[in-house]
């Protein structure tokens, strides 16, 4: 076991309120290893505690609980799912005052309404990576930080109600899929399908389209002309020979949400798995995994869970791990590992390393050091999800609802065609119109520095917890 030196970091949190923070020490030649590691540079960790790699950026209840309020929220939880965002041990339980514009660093004046494509850190998040860096600088060690405060990994298992075990670390939701393919062998075999649809993520569709042009059978179910996906044209397209469903659970597009436990059902009554990119759906609308009955989800951290590039998460259901063939192998995948070098030498047969893989989601899919995974990173992440969970998915929605009915009637007054389906839950909701960004918008947005996505024939917006309806009504002003 490494030794530890013992230090301290001091937080501040919005207007002196103080806590202490015991950062873990940092082997700085392998400062990533996975969860329950166990070579001997790399210390075994109390399961969810926050260790080497998982360290502290998360808030205790008591420095929160300065900036909660009591105003009630109501809850608008899609059917295929159950509220889990209940506030973590420790946290306040009373739902918070919106919105939360003081949270967040976002420029004087302007209005930013593009949080689907990238949401701003919150501040305390900004400030848990500064002092991680700050320590990662000094190469100071610490105490290790008390068994159970929760890492980012256990964090975001509690948010889609999974096991820690079922969560590995990737660099990008698409890195998730990319694993996911690849651990089914649909990279090389050619002896099924891939069922899939239109609204799924443009650089999923990308993937396995060169999939496709290798042999690959892809089936794609093309959105109807309202831009929803009927459950009926996927169920026309599974049949006994399709080895994995890839859907998208709240569209990139458009917000479309599908009913993930209709689509599971059908793909598992096939004998098929199921894949789905949560990168809209993790921190912006209450999901449950295991209920749902999914196989594998993957999401970034840069969106709704408010984090940074780099460091995402991938979900994989421990009932079908001994169905998976291991996609990559690496360091990080070990659960013990040992070089055997001179002059202290096993006795027997020579093998120049041996090792155990890890049983666990991670024990499968993590790879090297990803963009953020150690220290600063890290820290950035677990407080943002921490920020999270203190709020409430629920509550953030509930806050996000009345915004988004009020574009959904008054932006078709003003030409333009709603395409979000009026009883999406989600934090997305898109309109259409014909050489948008030929036309004055563009200049209209930027003059008055609203900030929304815009592609040449339509636009998006994804209000968030920092958004009010005076954001609402200015936009709405400028598209008049």
């Amino acid at each position: 076991m490494a030794a530890l030196r013992k230090g301290l970091h001091r937080l501040v949190i919005g207007r002196g309120t103080r806590f202490d923070i015991a950062l873990p020490r940092t082997n700085p030649e392998n400062c990533s290893m996975p969860d329950n590691s166990g070579p001997d540079h790399a210390p075994l960790e109390p399961k969810d505690s926050l260790g080497r790699r998982d360290m502290l950026g998360v808030l205790g209840g008591a420095a929160l609980s300065h900036w909660m309020g009591t105003t009630p929220a109501e809850h608008t939880t899609p059917l295929f799912v159950r509220d889990v965002s209940a506030s973590p041990p420790g946290m306040p339980s009373q739902p918070p005052v919106f919105p939360r514009k003081a949270d967040f660093a976002i420029e004087d004046g302007a209005t930013y309404l593009n949080a689907a494509y990238t949401h701003p850190i919150p501040r305390v998040s900004v400030d848990a990576a500064r002092i991680a860096a700050e320590k990662r600088g000094l190469m100071r060690g610490a105490i290790p930080a008390p068994s159970g405060t929760p890492t980012p990994r256990a964090l975001f298992a509690q948010l889609i109600n999974a096991k820690p075990t079922e969560i590995a670390h990737v660099s990008s939701t698409s890195a998730g899929e990319n694993l996911v393919v690849r651990a089914l062998e649909l990279d090389h075999r050619r002896d099924g399908n891939v069922v899939t649809d239109g609204l799924h993520f443009e650089g999923a569709l990308m993937n396995l389209n060169e999939l496709r042009k290798r042999g690959l059978d892809v089936r794609i179910a093309r959105p109807t002309a309202d831009a929803r996906i009927d459950l009926r044209d996927l169920e026309r397209l599974i049949d006994r020979n399709t080895k994995l469903v890839e859907i998208t659970a709240t569209a990139m597009y458009n917000g479309f949400q599908h009913d993930l436990k209709a689509v599971a059902d059908m793909a598992h009554a096939n004998g098929a798995l199921v894949y789905v990119d949560i990168v809209h759906a993790a921190g912006a609308e209450p999901l449950d995994v295991h209920a749902s009955g999914i196989d594998f989800a993957a999401c970034s951290s840069f969106k709704w869970l408010m984090g940074d590039f780099g460091l995402g998460f991938l979900y994989a259901r421990e009932a079908i791990w001994d169905r998976l063939v291991r996609p990559v192998a690496s360091y990080y995948q070990a659960a013990a590992i040992d070089q055997h070098v001179p002059p202290y030498m096993p006795a027997g047969a020579y093998e120049a390393v041996t090792y155990e893989f890890a049983r666990s989601a991670a024990g499968f899919f993590e790879m090297g050091s990803l963009t953020g995974s150690s220290e600063v990173g890290v820290a950035l992440l677990a407080s943002s999800l921490t920020y999270v969970q203190a709020l409430g998915v629920a509550n953030i929605q509930a806050h996000r609802a009345p915004l988004i009915r009020k574009l959904q009637q008054e932006m078709p007054r003003l030409g333009y065609r709603a395409m979000t389906p009026l009883t999406s839950t989600g934090g997305i909701v898109t309109f259409a119109k014909q050489g948008l960004m030929e036309s004055e918008v563009p200049k209209r947005l930027a003059a008055a520095k609203i900030n929304v996505r815009l592609a040449p024939h339509w636009l998006r917006i994804s209000p968030s917890v920092y958004n009010d309806m005076a954001d609402i009504e200015r936009l709405l002003g400028a598209l008049s």
